[in-house]
């Protein structure tokens, strides 16, 4: 057996192989996208795996158990952190854009697991504690002057009406629409909530 025999991929490649990092990434995408589609006590850990491209023990390995995984997954302060990383003046354009590249690029978006906060139980209670604290209240923090905490609730709420738009109704104008335009259009629209006087 030669240095170069053993398994191998398509044509034959080495195997491919993730790394730590990727590898958890993936988990978490799967059971995000699990989780905006089912209640948290129908999803298996074999359900995530399977999604996942990875085995249940690994996921174990990683979170722990399905406890562990789905508190990461009901958190939002990494997403928040993304949508919130530009200045004030450009905030609301960014939110749109990022929220558009989320969607179309990953097949994942920031905030819309909220919208399914009924089917969880207990559990969303969790889940919207986590939004109004990572996001909401984050965002109004960042806001000048009088009703910052509704101008920051009516923000997030039209992020949320085009995540549906986009992800769920499937609306074929938004899906097809250039991304520069309705980062434009709709961007102004939020920006209109978040610096009102400008």
């Amino acid at each position: 057996m030669t240095a170069a025999s053993g398994p191998s991929g398509p044509a034959g490649t080495a195997p491919v192989r993730r790394d730590a990092e990727s590898t958890k990434a993936a988990i978490l995408r799967a059971a995000r996208y699990l989780l905006a589609r089912h209640a948290h006590a129908d999803i298996t850990l074999k359900a995530v795996a399977e999604r996942a491209g990875v085995s249940p023990p690994l996921i174990v390995k990683y979170f722990g158990n399905k406890d562990a995984l789905f508190a990461r997954v009901m958190s939002f302060e990494t997403d928040a952190s993304a949508l919130l990383d530009a200045p004030l003046e450009r905030l609301g354009r960014h939110m749109v854009r990022h929220l558009l590249d989320s969607q179309r690029e990953r097949g994942t978006d920031p905030l819309l697991r909220i919208a399914f906060a009924p089917l969880h139980g207990d559990r969303g209670d969790v889940l919207r504690a986590n939004f109004r604290a990572q996001v909401t209240e984050r965002l109004a923090e960042r806001l000048p002057g009088p009703d910052a905490p509704l101008r920051a609730e009516l923000a997030v709420s039209c992020l949320l009406g085009l995540g549906v738009m986009y992800g769920i109704a499937r609306g074929s104008q938004v899906r097809t629409a250039d991304v520069d335009d309705l980062t434009e259009r709709y961007g102004a629209m939020v920006q209109a909530q978040l610096t009102p006087d400008r």
